[in-house]
């Protein structure tokens, strides 16, 4: 039976730095079998996971020998912390390594939204030349509002402060004189909802931030602001954003993350028929380069674990 099981895709490489020294089982299939997850848990002393695997609850249960949870990635919420602090397994995220491609998947995203050009390659090469209908926005003298203001909003923050926009952000667990703001400006979350161009979202899912953006908040936004969500699924009522996309009451979003993954047929009905949306699938940390960057820090911590002694 493997001391290492490998739940989701990893990069080939970090997988057999692994395998060369240990037991390892990987199948990038087995979140969606979770019997066979579960019967190969059986022996397993590390199980290294993205997003979409349950890690709580029965699975824990079918793994009486484990010992630490790798992360290819930096959100925890679908892991069961306390259950797993309860059993003194160790839970290590990818911190840091997935950094730089949610920051460029919200500038991109932005000016996408703002320029509002890049889908008419249909109506150009059918003749229709849709120039007057076209004419965006520039980024460039905008403001962007960060709710959360960790690691990632601080890549966005450079980012974008290079293109020529004011930083403002949002971040109560950020003590107002900590270094860490540097030339961003602090403000409360009203505030930023009316002043920001671009609204991005930085923070965990939590009981206090789950629908922190809901139809009040979407209200208090300019009518043509563009808001992106590559943060967590759930900080965001969908129902609220597609009506409010829908009345013209906000410019435009891009979703990464949903608040049911994978985002089914049905669900995804609230959104069909918006022009102004972008809609992917929980990709922004997830690049050639990322992948490599993250499956290379859990490999190490991995190994780092499991011959510590």
């Amino acid at each position: 039976m493997p001391e290492i099981v490998i739940a989701e895709f990893m990069d080939e490489t970090a997988v057999e730095h692994m395998r060369q020294r240990h037991d390892t089982l990987y199948d990038a299939t087995l979140v969606d079998r979770p019997d066979a997850l579960a019967a190969a848990l059986a022996e397993a002393r590390v199980l290294v996971v993205r997003n979409r695997t349950q890690v709580r609850g029965a699975l824990l249960a079918a793994a009486p020998r484990l010992e630490m949870v790798g992360r290819l990635g930096v959100g925890l919420d679908n892991i069961d912390l306390a259950a797993c602090a309860a059993r003194a397994i160790a839970v290590v995220p990818a911190t840091g390594a997935n950094d730089l491609s949610v920051a460029e998947y919200v500038i991109t995203t932005a000016m996408t939204l703002l320029r509002g050009a890049y889908a008419a390659s249909g109506a150009v090469a059918a003749g229709a030349w849709p120039r007057q209908t076209l004419i965006g926005r520039e980024l460039s003298g905008r403001t962007i509002g960060l709710l959360g203001y960790g690691a990632i909003a601080r890549e966005v923050a450079a980012r974008a402060r290079a293109l020529g926009m004011a930083v403002v952000a949002h971040d109560p667990l950020l003590d107002a004189a900590d270094p860490a703001w540097g030339t961003t400006r602090p403000m409360t979350l009203d505030a930023l909802l009316v002043a920001a161009d671009v609204v991005s979202l930085h923070v965990p899912l939590t009981e206090a931030t789950r629908h922190m953006i809901g139809a009040a908040e979407l209200a208090r936004m300019k009518d043509d602001a563009i808001l992106v969500n590559a943060a967590r699924g759930g900080v965001i009522d969908e129902t609220a954003l597609a009506a409010a996309l829908r009345a013209g009451r906000i410019g435009g979003a891009a979703l990464d993350v949903f608040e049911a993954e994978p985002l089914t047929a049905e669900a995804g009905k609230k959104f069909v028929g918006l022009p102004n949306l972008i809609l992917t699938p929980h990709i922004a940390g997830v690049t050639v380069e990322s992948n490599i960057r993250v499956s290379a820090v859990i490999a190490d911590a991995v190994l780092a674990h499991l011959e510590a002694r």
